[in-house]
């Protein structure tokens, strides 16, 4: 298998509240293996983050990157009141029955990290968020899913409020820019906390988040989304930090806890708190950056490759 190839785009069929839905995900690697990792983004990214990784550990997995619904290639929900981590739970059960693995591995960078929190406590999680908020979306199967590894990017149960009102303000901007260069600059100028790329890298950053629409190039997501972030009271925060802890003490396999060395969403105390709740866990820190880790540079993917693979 040549593992340096195009990924191929597929789609799998989820449902909401309201209605069904698309998915599309990214699939490198031999379609038969059943050894497979999900790879899933953050809160405005897509399935693409993860092409340098894919790239690296093809040989061995067969990996999938899904776009969460609302983003890049999967459809938009009628309602965005489901922009939630129940609905996402669910559609990636969907999925993971659609793939059918022997051994399912999971890398999840931010809220890509927080859906395979809850479907390694998925039984938990889902009693919890069904007291807290009946209308939030799909609950996912009772017995919950097993996994054989999981990789959390700069992501814990305990997320900071002062992050999060961050990334909220750019969310729901509107953004459509006349050439793709002006969609890398303004991409560039919100994601700081990034650290430093190369311009090419900037490029493969922005490439999939700004497809061009009738001349213009606009952003890859529903807009929509900053209005399930903006329902969320602080009770609400609180409940789901308590929620998130009890899905990751239910987590009973090898953890890999990657934190940018200056991210204001995973802090230090929270990392250690993680290491010392679960034997099994280890953390890996990356200098000069903060929230999140791209995945793109050699010395951020060897890490993670390295603990796939062993």
């Amino acid at each position: 298998m040549n593992a340096s190839l195009e990924p191929r785009l597929e789609f799998v069929t989820c449902a909401s509240p309201a209605g069904l839905h698309r998915m599309a995900y990214w699939e490198w690697g031999d379609p038969a293996n059943d050894q497979v990792l999900v790879c899933v983004h953050g809160l405005t990214r897509s399935g693409r983050d993860f092409d340098t990784l894919a790239r690296r550990v093809a040989g061995r997995y067969r990996v999938v990157c899904p776009d969460v619904v609302g983003r890049g290639r999967s459809d938009w929900l009628a309602n965005p009141a489901f922009y939630t981590v129940p609905q996402y739970v669910s559609d990636m059960v969907t999925l993971i029955a659609r793939l059918r693995p022997a051994r399912l591995a999971w890398l999840g960078t931010s809220m890509g990290g927080l859906i395979g929190m809850a479907l390694s406590g998925a039984a938990v999680f889902a009693r919890a968020m069904l007291a807290m908020r009946p209308h939030a979306g799909m609950l996912p199967p009772g017995e919950g899913v097993r996994l054989d590894k999981l990789v959390l990017n700069d992501v814990g149960p305990k997320l900071e409020t002062g992050a999060l009102a961050r990334i909220g303000q750019y969310v729901g901007e509107p953004g459509e820019f006349a050439s793709f260069e002006e969609a890398v600059a303004a991409m560039r100028a919100n994601s700081e906390t990034f650290g430093p790329h190369t311009d090419a890298q900037w490029a493969d950053l922005a490439r999939y988040l700004y497809p061009e629409q009738g001349g213009k190039w606009v952003k890859h997501y529903d807009l929509a989304l900053s209005q399930a972030l903006a329902a969320q009271t602080p009770e609400e925060l609180a409940a789901g930090e308590q929620i998130l802890w009890r899905s990751y003490d239910a987590v009973d396999c090898p953890v890999l806890i990657v934190r940018g060395e200056q991210s204001d969403l995973l802090t230090r105390a929270t990392v250690d708190e993680m290491l010392q709740r679960n034997p099994r866990a280890q953390a890996h820190e990356v200098r000069g950056v903060g929230h999140a880790p791209t995945l793109i540079a050699d010395e951020q993917v060897e890490p993670v490759a390295a603990f796939l693979l062993a």
